[in-house]
């Protein structure tokens, strides 16, 4: 009867070695939490307090899914933007720190989706399969990765594309009185990138629902979906989801610049963005400013828009093109807000309330919208067609504005009135009737060797298409040198104004030779 007793004494022992050479080996690891209590919520923001070490921009995790990002930090309490719905929060509820801030789903899986700022899908295709992500606030790249914009970005809009051209890099600012087509024009730039290898985002901020709606269903009517990803904050949403907006946007496009690949933005709009932020600084009750905006109202769109530019080859040679619009109130362009993105952005398109009540669409202000770095990405054969046609046409504006009063004008000055009038009519285009780079060049060609100068104003229109059908039928190879970068030549000009030229004798308007 010993011996199993002995047997068991000795496993026994087998036993305790083994767990004393695993206990030797083993570390204990301490999970340390700091887990807050919220001491009171407002319209999207909380006051926290309990997390010591808490750092800026750092993300809190609250019961039921909400999060939220730290905006403030007090001596005895932190001030917390929420992004999601507030109603299930009260006061002593706790809050949890994450170790880290705020990133956004990136990747080619985003294409084709509408996403909210945080990359929650609202389009009802399922989640995002992405395979990695990206902090939403990055520092802008360094001076010595970027290189001069020198590729332009075509709109298919004529009066952009020759008079205030856009190249792949820049920011470009879109401003005007509310319902003056800015984001028409925007909208037909992402959708004349189809086929030019350009990925394009379009970021709502503070819209109506119905207005980004038509957006979506434009873009996917057009086929343009497949090639851009939509990021919408709505104008009911919590105020900290409409100003993290842009600056996932752009997180979302660095991924792909960072591939290589050029990326058009557009942010609709900052006015509203700014609005949002006012709200929150307000909220916090951070020392208000002109306009009760905060000190750093400038800060937060000049380090959103410093992270557009165009990469050096050497650092995979990508662009990101920025398209912010900003609304003004009564044409003044002289606002806060307006006059901040003027001087951070590359230049601005001002569309004008009174050309678009005049029915002169795109109302694109010529003498008051400028591109200061356009000029060194347009094509060459831009160049050679349109140097003079922008100065002409603002002094036709001035000069045509002085012949109201019943001036009396010499025969030079009402050929140049009727020559502007003519040039008007050329700059007018419908929404949706994008034009290509070789058809606009022949037009612009067209009207600067005045051919239209016999036509009526109110055939303009007309005769512009057969201009257009006539050129492109005399010289399909002029096309594929001219979107090559080649120049205009001098014996391209001559058989492009012969060929146009025949086509407006045949038409015979009012005996035109």
């Amino acid at each position: 009867m010993q011996r199993p007793a002995l047997a068991l004494h000795e496993r026994l022992g087998r036993v305790n070695d083994a767990a004393r050479i695993a206990l030797r080996d083993t570390r204990a690891a301490i999970d340390v939490q700091e887990i807050g209590i919220v001491q009171s919520i407002g319209h999207g923001i909380a006051r926290v307090s309990g997390l010591p070490g808490i750092r800026a921009e750092e993300l809190i995790r609250f019961p039921g899914g909400v999060v939220g990002m730290v905006f403030d930090i007090e001596p005895h309490d932190v001030g917390v933007v929420l992004f999601g719905a507030q109603e299930n929060l009260s006061a002593g509820a706790e809050a949890r720190r994450s170790r880290s801030v705020l990133d956004v789903p990136v990747g080619p899986e985003l294409l084709g989706r509408v996403v909210n700022p945080l990359g929650i899908p609202l389009d009802g295709g399922g989640p995002v399969p992405a395979r990695a992500r990206l902090p939403v606030e990055r520092e802008a790249p360094a001076i010595v990765r970027r290189e001069p914009v020198r590729v332009p970005l075509q709109t298919g809009i004529k009066v952009i594309d020759a008079l205030i051209p856009i190249g792949r890099g820049q920011r470009q600012l879109i401003l005007g009185d509310r319902q003056t087509g800015k984001t028409a024009i925007a909208v037909d730039a992402i959708l004349n990138q189809a086929g030019q290898n350009v990925l394009c985002i379009y970021c709502a901020v503070g819209q109506q629902s119905t207005a980004t709606a038509h957006v979506i269903k434009e873009l996917t009517a057009c086929g343009a979906l497949e090639y851009s990803i939509v990021v919408v904050a709505e104008g009911d949403d919590p105020p900290g989801l409409q100003f993290i907006a842009p600056y996932a946007a752009t997180s979302m496009a660095e991924y792909f610049v960072e591939q290589g690949r050029d990326v058009l933005v557009v942010y609709d709009d900052l006015t509203r963005h700014a609005v949002a932020y006012r709200e929150l600084s307000l909220l916090l009750r951070r020392p208000p400013g002109r306009e009760a905006f905060p000190g750093d109202i400038f800060y937060i769109h000049s380090r959103l828009l410093e992270r557009a530019t165009h990469y050096r080859a050497d650092a995979n040679g990508g662009s990101l093109t920025a398209l912010p619009i900003v609304q003004t109130e009564a044409q003044n362009i002289a606002g806060y807000i307006p006059t901040n993105l003027i001087s951070i952005t590359d230049g601005q398109i001002y569309l004008s309330p009174d050309l678009f009540q005049k029915g002169i669409l795109p109302a694109v202000d010529v003498g008051k919208s400028v591109s200061r770095v356009g000029g060194k990405t347009q094509l060459p054969a831009y160049r050679a067609v349109v140097a003079s046609l922008r100065l002409a046409y603002t002094q036709f504006e001035e000069l045509e504005a002085f012949a109201r009063f019943g001036t009396r004008l010499d025969d030079a000055a009402r050929e140049s009135i009727e020559r502007g009038r003519r040039v008007r009519e050329v700059l007018k285009q419908l929404r949706g009737r994008r034009v290509s780079v070789p058809e606009q060049i022949a037009v612009m060609l067209a009207v600067t060797e005045g051919l239209f100068d016999r036509v009526p104003v109110d055939e303009v229109d007309r005769a512009e298409g057969f201009v257009r059908d006539a050129a492109m039928a005399a010289a399909p190879e002029l096309s594929r040198r001219i979107l090559a970068g080649d120049g205009l030549r001098t014996e391209d000009c001559a058989a492009l104004v012969r060929a146009m030229h025949a086509s407006l004798v045949q038409k015979d308007w009012h005996g035109y030779t």
